[in-house]
């Protein structure tokens, strides 16, 4: 049986070296190609990180024979075009967080893979960390009860520049696509498919969302609370909220390596949950797994489950009025 797994990525920018890095400490991983829009970007990215082949095109990356898996890390507007690429070409995807800039796109992508029986998921690194295993199993156990409330928050104070992907709209700039996914997608994750959503936000100078808050009413119950900033320094933490008891995944809730479970009678107790490398090698091991197994899906990021949450960031944004460039191609 095949064991490693020759990757490729597309983008040359600070996700891409920390996917590579990942890759490096991944068991039956192997780094076999970088592509950038410039060869010059594309060697510079080999040289630095040990990769086996530069390419100056995605073109030309998607139909390398070398190559089984693709991570995309590129700016958000192009991923669906990206992903679009290589999944023509014969090649599964990994492709990072926002899956695209909106459901209409995400539907073409899905129904791309699905058509040609291709490995597809989003890379959303928090649904394969340790801590929300854990959080998983606690729930599950009964120790809090009955679970009907998350609130979680992901902010911090970035410098404005109206050139910049996190303000620029033709960039898909804004809080809820960059940093509003975290708490969404793990809202989900612990409480189930999102029945509706009440969104407002604060407009930056350039028209994207700076500073923003939603209530979620889960199907099967419960409610959370999120917040996304540009422009306030947030605790970035998680909790979940039952009848017996809370748990609370501390700073960088997305990225802890700690919890602490609160009984509602008895002492608090911390649990360590330490990830593998820098923590991406967690959804890097997934991957490979369902490509060895023959899915074209992982059962923790489903293609309905990318969809359905594409779809709630459609309606924040339909709420909070704010539309993007990509949005003229597609009906939002």
């Amino acid at each position: 049986m095949e064991t490693t797994t020759r990757w490729g990525i597309i983008g040359t920018g600070k996700i891409a070296k920390a996917f590579a890095a990942a890759l490096r400490e991944t068991p039956g991983a192997i780094l076999a190609g970088v592509a950038s829009r410039t060869q010059g970007s594309a060697d510079n990215f080999a040289r630095e990180q040990g990769v086996e082949k530069a390419y100056g095109s995605y073109e030309a990356l998607a139909g390398a024979d070398d190559i089984d898996l693709v991570y995309i890390a590129t700016p958000h507007t192009e991923h669906a075009a990206n992903a679009t690429l290589v999944l023509n070409a014969g090649k599964g995807v990994l492709c990072e967080k926002p899956f695209t800039m909106n459901r209409a796109e995400a539907e073409q992508v899905v129904a791309l893979a699905r058509a040609n029986n291709l490995f597809l998921m989003e890379a959303m690194w928090t649904r394969f960390q340790p801590a929300l295993a854990e959080v998983k199993r606690i729930i599950a156990s009964g120790e809090i009860g009955a679970v009907s409330q998350v609130t979680a928050d992901f902010g911090f104070v970035a410098a404005f520049d109206p050139q910049h992907r996190l303000f620029d709209p033709a960039l898909g700039g804004g809080a809820l696509l960059d940093l509003g996914i975290y708490p969404l997608s793990i809202a989900a994750a612990i409480l189930g498919p999102v029945a509706s959503v009440t969104a407002q936000a604060e407009m930056g100078p350039t028209g994207v969302d700076v500073n923003t808050g939603f209530i979620l009413h889960h199907a099967g119950g419960g409610i959370s609370s999120c917040a996304c900033s540009l422009v306030t320094r947030t605790p970035v933490e998680l909790t979940v909220s039952g009848t017996e008891g809370s748990i609370r995944m501390h700073t960088r809730f997305h990225h802890t390596e700690s919890i602490t479970v609160t009984p509602a009678e008895g002492d608090a107790r911390t649990i360590a949950t330490p990830f593998l490398g820098n923590g991406y090698v967690h959804e890097v091991i997934e991957a490979q797994r369902c490509r060895h197994a023959g899915l074209i899906e992982s059962p923790l990021m489903t293609h309905d489950e990318t969809l359905a949450l594409m779809g709630v960031m459609d309606d924040i944004r339909t709420q909070i009025g704010l539309r993007y460039p990509a949005d003229a191609h597609t009906e939002v």
